[in-house]
């Protein structure tokens, strides 16, 4: 039988479960990653674990989210890390080191590897040949000390690329051109595979570009064969012990793929998957408005390829760059875990050379890396950006999760990062278009969204260097047992152990704290920004779940949680379709626990944000019946009977509305160990009970 590159990799590292499409299966985790938004609360879970020392091949704790030091907050997180890292046996990247994805991918990825990271673009891992999925810290945390990752075998998606890119035209094209054909909802248990001819022209940061947005579609994880492109990147990082090569079977077949889409605002879809799928069948809408389609794989022609967008406020919003041409640009930024590689901002620095920003454009740069950076210092390009007018921005994610660089109201902001999220950059009612590096320098010469293909220049190529600079100081090693046995964990004030979730009563009393509708991100759950600094504080944190729904002079979603925790009533969310989108913040799970939320009922569940509410105690339901969710309002009281028995057993369960006089059924969708970890009271209790 024929293996798809993924089933090879899982099947090299599966512990537990059958190899069946929809079924669970755990995982040997040989990497690990953290960053510092949920590295405090990932390491912080693994103390509480009872491990000494992790027992991963590497694990890596990365400090790139918050850079910016008001107050202690930040600063104390950095020195809890870079002590506690040292001590269990991990790797530290000091704060300028670069960003989680990028330094990984550089220094740490390997083909055929595993690697589970507490970001939801771990997947970047796949440009090289890993299977890299983003979890939560806690799943981090178990992983860190050998414990098997638990996750639904997957669907394997196969997107075949034709040809070979144009000018201008770059891999940032190819996955939002997938985004605007699978887009961000209905692929959830599925894993992406790259192949084709197309596939061979790709260098391994332009594979990475594919894998990392990959996130934004809901699945998994992506991955693209290791080949002579993996071996040359490799041997330029000074690795190429660690390449080999890795594809699918010759003769291997993809699909049939299931996929549902809401029918009534799904038509541009419907027909991309027609022109871009093969053996696509569509299925008439149904009474709840869906429609079932399968295809076998998606076809992606690279030559017939255009520059592309994705508009606010999601970045499956795509449009072609010649449909949005002339629009004024205020401001760009280029960086990014998606797009600040080498190849990259060499690229962006050859269009600038002795050419100047338009003067109604902003126009920052944030390097991946430290590597990028120097490199980039001292063959000239840096200096050519900067008297272009660039303004340099650190080696981190920043503006990217809307530290810094927000956008002037009622202005478009055209930037290469992975997601384009209501209020993410910081900015009420921001226009962000989600772009290629070509596209972004593009505008920032022009002053408006310009197809780079109409530039009066031709556009340079940019080839894999055969060496990078090779500088690992700002890469601490782990201590040796004996050195650690020294060495004193620093816990500043702001560093406070995350409670551990309870098992739920069996007859459940809860109160609907908030109704929101489709496509609620983590973001909107737990606001990154400037409160990202009160991570590592959950009882502080936690003041500010829900911010963004937030009334000035109205109770906020915390105080309305607290007074029904006060009066013995759970908590309980409400939400429509495709509920916790985005980062892989557990967070938008721990603080809602500490809250007193015990439930949350949605059209649909993302995969890490379900996974998180398991982990934490938090019952995951969907709607049976999708025209129940508007049959429900905020304040209304609710009631589970034989909660217990649903975790244990049951495939469905029946709440009632006391407050509108009248019963409706959810979906309790749980794999058999999640109903054991939901009985244990979350995975903190049931990981120290196994």
């Amino acid at each position: 039988m024929a293996h798809t590159l993924v089933q090879k990799i899982i099947q090299a590292h599966l512990l537990d479960g059958e190899p069946t499409p929809g079924s669970e299966v755990g995982l040997r985790i040989d990497q690990t990653l953290t960053q510092d938004a949920t590295g405090t609360t990932a390491f912080l879970l693994f103390e509480a674990i009872g491990t000494l020392r992790v027992k991963t091949e590497v694990s890596v704790s990365y400090v790139d989210h918050n850079m910016a030091q008001f107050g202690p907050e930040n600063h104390n997180d950095h020195l809890y890390l870079q002590s506690v890292a040292r001590k269990v046996g991990a790797y530290h990247s000091r704060p300028g080191n670069g960003i989680c994805h990028q330094v990984h991918l550089e220094r740490f990825g390997r083909p055929g590897a595993t690697l589970l990271g507490s970001d939801s673009h771990t997947p970047t891992g796949g440009g090289i040949g890993m299977i890299a999925i983003g979890a939560g810290g806690l799943d981090v945390a178990v992983a860190m000390g050998g414990g098997a990752f638990y996750t639904t075998y997957p669907r394997v998606i196969g997107v075949e690329l034709k040809g070979k890119l144009r000018p201008w035209v770059s891999a940032k094209d190819i996955i939002l051109k997938l985004l605007s054909i699978l887009t961000t909802r209905g692929n959830v248990g599925a894993m992406v595979e790259y192949f084709g001819e197309g596939v061979a022209t790709l260098p391994v940061p332009a594979r990475a570009t594919c894998t990392n947005m990959g996130a934004e579609l809901g699945v998994t994880s992506s991955v693209f064969p290791s080949d002579e492109q993996t071996r040359v990147f490799l041997k330029a990082q000074g690795r190429q012990e660690q390449y080999q090569p890795l594809a699918a079977d010759p003769d291997v077949t993809y699909g049939p793929i299931a996929k549902c889409l809401h029918a009534k605002n799904d038509a541009a879809t419907i027909e991309n998957i027609k022109t871009n799928c093969t053996d696509a069948k569509i299925g008439s809408p149904d009474e709840k408005s869906m429609v079932e389609v399968t295809f076998g794989h998606v076809v992606i022609d690279l030559d017939a390829l255009e520059p592309m967008a994705a508009g606010s406020p999601s970045p499956d919003n795509v449009h072609t760059i010649a449909s949005l041409a002339g629009k004024d640009v205020r401001q760009v930024l280029i960086g990014s875990c998606t797009n600040s590689s080498y190849q990259d901002l060499m690229l962006v620095a050859a269009v600038l050379k002795g050419r100047t920003v338009h003067p109604n454009v902003e126009l920052g740069i944030a390097p991946g890396s430290r590597q990028v950076l120097t490199m980039l210092a001292q063959n000239g390009a840096l200096a050519d950006l900067i008297q272009a007018g660039a303004r340099i921005v650190e080696s981190g994610c920043g503006p990217c999760i809307g530290q810094g660089f927000s956008p002037a109201e009622n202005t478009i902001s055209l930037r290469t990062f992975n997601r384009n999220f209501a209020g993410r950059s910081g900015t009420k009612g921001d226009m962000v278009y989600l772009v290629s590096p070509e596209t972004a320098v593009a505008a920032a010469l022009k002053g408006n969204i310009t197809d780079p293909r109409t530039l009066e220049f031709g556009c340079p190529v940019i080839e894999t260097p055969q060496s990078f600079l090779i500088d690992d100081g700002m890469l601490q090693p782990p201590a040796d047992e004996k050195e650690a046995a020294g060495i004193e964990i620093i816990r500043g004030s702001t560093i406070v152990k995350p409670p551990a979730g309870q098992p739920l009563p069996d007859d459940l009393r809860g109160r609907a704290i908030i109704k929101v509708g489709d496509k609620i991100t983590t973001d909107h759950i737990m606001p990154a920004g400037a409160l990202l600094k009160y991570r590592s504080n959950v009882p502080e944190y936690a003041k500010y779940v829900f911010n963004c729904f937030n009334e000035a002079g109205k109770a906020t979603f915390a105080d309305r949680a607290l007074a029904a925790k006060a009066d013995g009533v759970a908590g309980v969310i409400v939400a429509g379709d495709s509920y916790g989108q985005g980062s892989s913040r557990e967070h938008a799970a721990l603080c809602p626990m500490y809250l007193g939320v015990k439930v949350v009922i949605a059209k649909a569940i993302e995969r890490i944000h379900q996974a998180n509410l398991v982990n934490f105690a938090i019952l995951p339901l969907t709607f049976a019946d999708p025209a129940d969710y508007d049959k429900i309002d905020a304040n209304d009281e609710l009631v589970i009977k034989g909660t217990s028995k649903a975790i244990e057993s049951a495939d469905t369960v029946t709440v009632t509305n006391k407050t509108k006089n009248f019963d409706f059924v959810c979906n309790v969708r749980l794999a058999p160990r999640q109903r054991t970890i939901l009985a244990a009271g979350g995975l903190l209790r049931h990981t120290r009970n196994v």
